[in-house]
């Protein structure tokens, strides 16, 4: 596909992307060691607080963990008092991890200035623009993801796994 030449405001947001994104990365990084738990962990209670219960299986798909490591990581949010583990009510054998009020409370609390900050900010846009917005940061993801999920396979194969 050519690439098309991007007009000046295309550039500015491109320009811009990076700094947000490395902000974002700081500030979950402050917040997971005022807890006292890894960026990884608190990346597990987002996945958890957006998508609810998981497999420790799902959540290492989702975080990037070997199964050991997710097994530690669900340890010390459990001992952490963030996440529990459950029996799946679909099938006994399995187990749920699933966050708990106290965990996702105290997650919250970290955001809570930022998410009010936010609203006011999305405040001043129209619905239509908002949409536009949306559609960006969806498309923005999902390349993102797309990304992250080719990177990690070549170092899968590089590995020789």
């Amino acid at each position: 596909m050519a690439k098309k030449r991007m007009g000046k405001a295309a550039q500015q947001v491109l320009s811009a992307l990076p700094d947000w994104g490395n902000t974002t990365a700081q500030l979950n990084a402050e917040i997971a060691a005022d807890m006292g738990v890894t960026l990884t962990d608190l990346d597990c209670l987002h996945a958890l607080n957006q998508h609810g219960p998981s497999t420790a299986t799902g959540l290492a798909a989702h975080v990037g963990l070997t199964s050991g490591s997710v097994s530690r990581m669900i340890d010390r949010l459990a001992t952490a008092g963030c996440v529990v583990r459950v029996p799946d009510p679909g099938d006994r054998r399995r187990v749920l991890i699933e966050p708990t009020a106290e965990g996702l409370a105290r997650v919250r609390a970290y955001y809570e200035r930022l998410a009010e900050h936010t609203a006011g900010d999305l405040g001043e846009f129209t619905e239509a623009e908002l949409q536009v917005v949306l559609r960006f940061i969806q498309r923005v993801r999902d390349n993102t993801a797309a990304e992250l999920a080719r990177m990690r396979e070549l170092t899968y194969r590089s590995a020789g796994r």
